[in-house]
């Protein structure tokens, strides 16, 4: 098969979480370029009105109710994609949660961190584990880990420039580049591309008060981008060329430092 993405029969992509902000966004980019896109979305009604948004571009897309915290669901979206389309293409891992905004690694309660850790990182493993297979099949495939430069070893050992280190959330991303690396060295030679993307404080519920501190901001206060331009990486990595990068962490399509 013709892994350019303008061949006759559009790629299928998945994207977790995309029923608002980023993953909206990401979502609606990718099927501007083409793809037949899934939302997937826990809630079926906000994912149905997503979707009913963009086919009113004239986009092709569909709901795909999926909660990746249940092992179950993740499954039977696996399934239902194999019996529908025979393959999936793109899997954007964009669902996560953000639960201890401010709070210092001294106070967090542990169930925050396993609620966090359940989402941000077990959600992306069953995702993967549950999707790899069937993109082995074909020989293709590119998975995109939503990350973000808090979880970068880089930050983490440098100046807080946080209220609060908000550890859940920031230990939860150095664990799913982890899981980023070790994915792409096992799937390489198998057509499939595994890379994390960064993309930045993006003006959502989410992004609006965490970010590492900018050297260039004279009043410590990080940058923010829109959702259009915190979703460019992600959508630049999930149409890859097959001479494109693997196992990296990216941000505005630069090489970053996990």
């Amino acid at each position: 098969m013709n892994n350019k993405m303008n061949q006759e029969v559009p790629r299928i992509a998945l994207v977790t979480g995309a029923n608002r902000g980023i993953g909206r966004e990401i979502a609606y980019q990718l099927a501007l370029k083409g793809l037949h896109v899934l939302i997937g979305s826990r809630d079926a009604d906000k994912g149905r009105y997503t979707a009913e948004e963009m086919r009113l571009e004239g986009l092709s897309v569909e709901l795909q109710v999926l909660d990746v915290d249940d092992t179950d669901s993740v499954r039977q979206t696996a399934e239902e994609i194999k019996q529908q389309y025979g393959r999936l293409d793109v899997l954007v891992n964009n669902a996560g949660i953000l639960r201890d905004q401010g709070v210092s690694v001294l106070n967090v309660k542990e169930s925050v961190m396993k609620e966090t850790f359940e989402t941000n990182y077990f959600g992306t493993l069953r995702m993967i584990q549950e999707i790899v297979p069937l993109m082995k099949e074909n020989r293709y495939g590119r998975i995109v880990n939503l990350s973000s430069g808090l979880g970068a070893f880089e930050v983490l050992q440098g100046v807080l420039g946080l209220k609060g280190s908000t550890s859940a959330y920031r230990i939860s991303k150095t664990m799913l580049n982890a899981m980023t690396c070790l994915v792409a060295q096992e799937v390489a030679e198998l057509g499939i591309k595994v890379n994390a993307a960064c993309p930045g404080r993006v003006r959502t519920d989410m992004g609006r008060e965490t970010a590492p501190v900018s050297k260039t901001d004279e009043e410590g206060v990080p940058p923010t981008v829109t959702v259009f331009e915190g979703a460019d990486t992600a959508v630049w990595l999930a149409t890859l060329d097959n001479d494109g990068p693997n196992g990296g962490f990216f941000r505005d399509r630069k090489l970053a430092n996990w």
